[in-house]
């Protein structure tokens, strides 16, 4: 009954999370008629310039007090205006889609994203300025469903890039609510595997030959300082593991072990958000802490993946994110460790391996580890020897039983003369 009351707080905490992370608007007409309805979950990661000229990443999500702004938003008149649907949220930040439609289908013919670099407690020391970036994010659907996309969709911005996931929308409605038919993005789509042998490549190395997998990676040490002081420490070793379809149409795969002392780190964190920037040479990991406040928990809630594969493959660039994870939870003002090997799914065809792993998010005391709370893995692998342990102590005390009563039967059949 334990372990089902746990596993149901489990799966709990992860439905509320995921609930946690989207938010959904809709934008009305005069009469109070909906025309446009989205549910997303967003994050944002934005290099900017400092005072003092030094380059800094700035990252976060769409905040709980997003709404959709009246006077910026607009359900469009035909052949006049097109719908437009306007999100701002934080201290001054606008996440902006605009609609059209042509033949049968509709699409965002454009994101924009203004955002505020006032905003010193997501832009610490920055210029002030505001800043604006677009692009074509790719969502289409048929006319009267619903476009939705499970998937991660990273769009790329100059110096922003922007992570939408879980999203469900639709504009010109009819019904003035969401078609019960709906268009998947081609991501969420059920993909074909190409039947064709396997190949491995190692990197950084150029070497296209077969080879055996690389040794595990070194441990590095990294940490985020907040404004409250040192909010994230982590210990790990990493290694990234990509399944990429190559030119000739066969598979390879990439395996890239993270040399701590050539890979530089940064971040940043508020009180319930936290993030851990790691670049290596062209690969670039970035993960998402967030606070469970109800339970006061920390856990992994995201992880996203940028990096340039071999030359042989098809698309050299490739880019991947989670956003629904749940990992490396421990209390907080406690730390989370593990040393068995983790591997954290990002995708079908990416994961990233994790070694030696000493976490601790938020709450930290001078810089130090708090105390410990072990991974599954470690607690589930101390479960042999002790057994093993207890059963050759039980051996044991078997054997010396069985010696004493027969020394004491051998003893019994002397008589005194």
């Amino acid at each position: 009954m334990y372990w089902l009351s746990v596993l149901a707080l489990d799966v709990l905490i992860k439905h509320v999370f995921l609930q946690m992370s989207s938010s959904a608007f809709e934008v009305k007409d005069q009469s109070g008629k909906v025309c446009i309805i989205a549910n997303l979950s967003a994050s944002f990661s934005v290099e900017y310039a400092t005072k003092s000229g030094q380059q800094l990443a700035a990252n976060f999500t769409l905040t709980q007090n997003a709404e959709v702004l009246a006077n910026k938003s607009s359900c469009g008149k035909e052949n006049a205006s097109a719908p437009v649907l306007a999100i701002g949220f934080g201290a001054g930040h606008l996440l902006q889609m605009n609609f059209t439609k042509a033949s049968k289908l509709y699409s965002v013919d454009k994101l924009t994203f203004f955002y505020n670099l006032s905003d010193t407690t997501v832009f610490p020391n920055s210029t002030g300025e505001t800043k604006e970036v677009s692009q074509n994010p790719n969502i289409r659907a048929d006319l009267d469903t619903r476009y939705r996309c499970s998937s991660t969709n990273q769009i790329n911005m100059l110096n922003v890039t922007i992570t939408l996931s879980n999203v469900t929308l639709q504009a010109y409605l009819v019904n003035h609510t969401l078609s019960a038919n709906e268009t998947l993005c081609d991501a969420d789509k059920t993909p074909t595997t190409p039947a064709v042998t396997t190949t491995t490549s190692q990197t950084p190395t150029t070497s296209q030959a077969p080879t055996s997998p690389p040794q595990n990676p070194g441990t590095g040490k990294y940490n985020v300082t907040g404004t409250n002081g040192t909010c994230v420490l982590a210990h790990m070793g990493l290694q990234l593991n990509v399944t990429y379809l190559r030119k000739d149409g066969k598979t390879g795969l990439d395996v890239l072990n993270f040399v701590p002392v050539n890979t530089s780190f940064s971040g940043s964190c508020d009180n319930s958000s936290a993030f851990l920037n790691l670049t290596f040479g062209k690969t670039r990991l970035v993960f998402h802490f967030l606070l469970n406040t109800s339970t006061d928990k920390f856990f992994l809630q995201g992880v996203s993946v940028t990096t340039t594969l071999p030359s042989e493959a098809k698309e050299p660039k490739f880019e991947a994110a989670n956003n629904s994870m749940s990992e490396l939870r421990a209390t907080v003002g406690n730390s989370y460790k593990c040393n068995a090997e983790e591997k954290l799914w990002v995708t079908e065809s990416v994961f990233v391996n994790l070694f030696n792993v000493w976490v601790q998010v938020f709450k930290i005391d001078g810089n130090e580890f708090g105390a410990v709370e072990e991974c599954q893995l470690d607690e589930n692998n101390m479960v042999i020897p002790i057994i093993v342990g207890a059963a050759l102590a039980g051996l044991v005390l078997i054997v010396l039983i069985a010696y004493l009563i027969g020394r004491k039967r051998s003893h019994a059949g002397y008589q005194t003369i």
